[in-house]
């Protein structure tokens, strides 16, 4: 999680590469890895993440004069986006929307919970979850897999911050009775 000085030095060199392009570059370093990695989850093709994630950051670059400082990380800017991006493919492809959830995340997730869990379970979820809507993906995915704030999710996504909280506690809800979950959530970010 930045801290809002983090956030505004990332803005500055946001606002710092309209008159030098090449300042981009530091930005696209630093979340190059994390928004391929959140594409690939929504595509599971290597050479079709490669090519969103491109457009993501050439989109970036050429609209980043129009970046607006809103207290959210330049890389939930990045995000939107990716979601766009991965978005687009699909309405236009016309294709089943696919979701490769990382199993090691999935276990951190459990980890959050009181109960034990065995290997039949775990992949009962895991199916469970390639179930789930679209938009309880999303916010599960954001909330737990890159660990972002109400905040960032609303940004994300486009929507209010009380609406990112109420999909992702409907997600949750829903796992809890279709699991039997008690998940230590405490709510909080």
């Amino acid at each position: 999680m930045l801290s809002d000085e983090e956030i505004r030095q990332e803005y500055a060199i946001l606002k710092h590469s309209v008159k030098k392009p090449e300042v981009f570059g530091e930005l696209y370093e630093k979340y190059y890895d994390r928004i391929f990695n959140f594409i690939y989850r929504q595509t599971d093709d290597e050479d079709l993440t490669a090519d969103l994630c491109s457009q993501t950051f050439l989109n970036a670059l050429k609209n980043r004069d129009q970046f607006e400082y809103r207290g959210v990380p330049v890389s939930s800017w990045f995000y939107r986006i990716a979601a766009n991006e991965v978005n687009k493919h699909y309405r236009n492809k016309k294709k089943t929307r696919v979701f490769s959830i990382e199993e090691v995340k999935v276990r951190e997730l459990i980890e959050m919970t009181s109960e034990g869990w065995d290997e039949e379970l775990i992949q009962r979820l895991l199916s469970y979850l390639k179930e789930l809507p679209t938009d309880m993906l999303e916010v599960l995915e954001l909330r737990f897999f890159e660990d972002k704030d109400f905040k960032e999710i609303a940004f994300i996504l486009n929507m209010t911050e009380s609406g990112a909280k109420m999909r992702t506690y409907r997600a949750l809800d829903r796992l809890r009775k279709n699991f039997n979950l008690s998940i230590k959530y405490d709510g909080k970010k």
